[in-house]
């Protein structure tokens, strides 16, 4: 039965399971702990292994001196019914609040709208600026990109060279880190879609009465305005979980590694994981992993052959850092978060936790996260903390947000894996190894972002948990149908189906790899 597009839980048939039912949950996520949850819902406890010391994964809330912060930013939004429901079965609704949602473009001291509204950016940009931009976008439209394919020559031909540059050049990059003349197009199109400059001026120009009578489909979708949030953060609702999965008889194991899975038969047979330097084997009828999928892969006990474990070795992660600085309420801003577009700081976006959640700071100050991606073992992710705090203190005062000297403290959060890297390659990496695991592990659940290699978001991770923990009682879902469309997950439609997804960019792997090579020896 279908919902939003994706397989509905409510009307699964879940058959019969004969035998007893032994699951080992890898991952103590929003995959993992969703598993673990609909398992024990069942009456079925799991065993759940959690490399961390917090669970939540990046949806944890990390506290430091009473302070709370978000890692990434979690906005609890979905068109998927059946995880919204669970979301307030597993906290409670007066454990929620509304939030509004605003997000923007800081850029050369001004603030535009996010999504970016070509009136307003040309306001702000002044009249002279405003004019070449506009003669920019005329340039393209007699003189186009020749090649569309990739971000900039998409967006190049849809706004023009010069808002290209201002407003989406230096975030796209300093988010995947190469150039966007290197980042696939796929991923401003399911943001931008079918925009332009000229549809903006046109649709701003537009009488109401007009645009009403020209029906939902002539307008142009928006992002959500509101969304629920947990009071404490993300991590309030995967540490509620927690409690509720170990009261019914679930083991929740902490600073627990995997490190193997044994395979007989075509079926995974058991999980080895190590604690402390201890090693301890799980026995299994099923496994659900949320553990990056390479390593899932490699971690198979008889390996796979050498062609399925180059796919797993060819699956990379962006990696990310959250330098959280407390400065007085009067430096609090409305924004969620607002994107730096500034290429003179390495600053990506901004946090400000105080708009998430008045309980995640404290009266009379708020906390600004400031955010970088990076990769492990950078330059960046291997600086000590004060000198990490005190170069965010630096930026922060050059984009003219907080003096420098009213920072009262500042803390670290350093985030491995965060996010999934979509090369050329890595669709074909996933589908070689996904086939190999219905071949000879047909009992092993990939789910999650970085258990399936996907670029989902909470909601979507949720799915795949749920979907699995049906499949393992007798249904047949496609979990990797979830998430699978051009459709911008906050994107508002009217009257439209809604489905679930997100797309990501491809970029590629050489790209990568250069731009690897150029930070190490730049030093950055």
């Amino acid at each position: 039965m279908a919902h939003n597009g994706t397989n509905d839980l409510s009307g699964a048939s879940t058959g019969d399971v004969t035998g007893a039912v032994s699951v080992v949950v890898i991952g103590a996520g929003p995959a993992g702990l969703t598993a673990a949850y609909m398992l024990s819902k069942r009456g079925l406890t799991s065993t759940v292994l959690e490399a961390d010391s917090v669970v939540g994964g990046i949806s944890r809330t990390v506290e430091r001196d009473g302070w709370r912060f978000d890692i990434g930013g979690h906005r609890f939004f979905t068109k998927v019914t059946p995880v919204d429901d669970l979301w307030f079965e597993i906290l409670g609704e007066d454990e929620f609040l509304q939030r509004p949602r605003m997000s923007r473009i800081y850029y050369e001291g001004k603030l535009y709208d996010y999504p970016l509204v070509p009136m307003n950016a040309l306001r702000n940009l002044g009249l002279v600026e405003a004019i070449r931009c506009v003669g920019s976008y005329l340039w393209v439209r007699v003189h186009p990109p020749k090649d569309q394919t990739n971000l900039e020559g998409f967006i190049a031909s849809r706004f023009g060279w010069r808002l290209y540059e201002h407003f989406f050049k230096t975030y796209n990059e300093k988010v995947w880190g190469v150039p966007a003349s290197e980042l696939s197009a796929d991923f401003g199109a399911q943001r931008i879609k079918n925009m332009s400059l000229m549809r903006a001026g046109i649709d701003a120009l537009t009488p109401k009465r007009l645009k009403a009578r020209k029906g939902r489909n002539a307008q142009v979708t928006s992002l959500i305005e509101e969304f629920n949030y947990p009071k404490y953060g993300p991590g309030q609702m995967w540490e509620k979980a927690t409690e509720l999965v170990t009261a019914t008889g679930t083991t929740v194991a902490m600073n627990t590694a995997v490190t193997g899975v044994r395979l007989e038969g075509g079926r995974a047979v058991s999980v080895t994981a190590e604690k402390d330097g201890v090693a301890t084997t799980y026995d299994c009828t099923h496994v659900i992993s949320s553990m990056p999928f390479g390593a899932l892969l490699r971690g198979m006990d008889p390996a796979p052959p050498a062609e399925v474990l180059a796919a797993a070795a060819g699956l990379t992660y962006r990696d990310f850092i959250t330098v959280a600085l407390v400065v007085p309420q009067e430096y609090s801003f409305p924004d969620n978060w607002i994107y730096i577009h500034d290429p003179d700081v390495s600053v990506g976006r901004i946090q400000n936790f105080g708009s998430w959640s008045p309980y995640l700071v404290k009266e009379g100050r708020t906390c600004l996260g400031l955010e970088f991606f990076v990769l492990e073992g950078d330059a960046m992710w291997t600086k000590p903390d004060d000198e990490l705090i005190a170069q965010a203190k630096v930026e922060l005062e050059k984009l003219g947000l907080a003096d420098s000297s009213r920072v009262e403290a500042g803390y670290v959060v350093r985030m491995p894996k965060a996010y999934p890297v979509y090369d050329e390659h890595y669709k074909r990496n996933v589908e070689i190894m996904r086939l190999w695991l219905a071949d000879n592990a047909v009992n092993v659940f990939p789910v999650g972002r970085n258990g399936m290699h996907r670029y989902n978001n909470q909601d979507h991770s949720m799915y795949t948990a749920m979907l699995s923990v049906e499949n393992i009682l007798g249904a047949h879902h496609d979990t990797w149908s979830v998430n699978v469309e051009d459709e911008y997950h906050e994107e508002k439609t009217d009257g439209a189906q809604a489905r679930t997804g997100r797309d990501a960019p491809v970029l590629s792997r050489d790209s990568i790899d250069a731009a690897a090579t150029r930070r190490r020896e730049s030093g950055q």
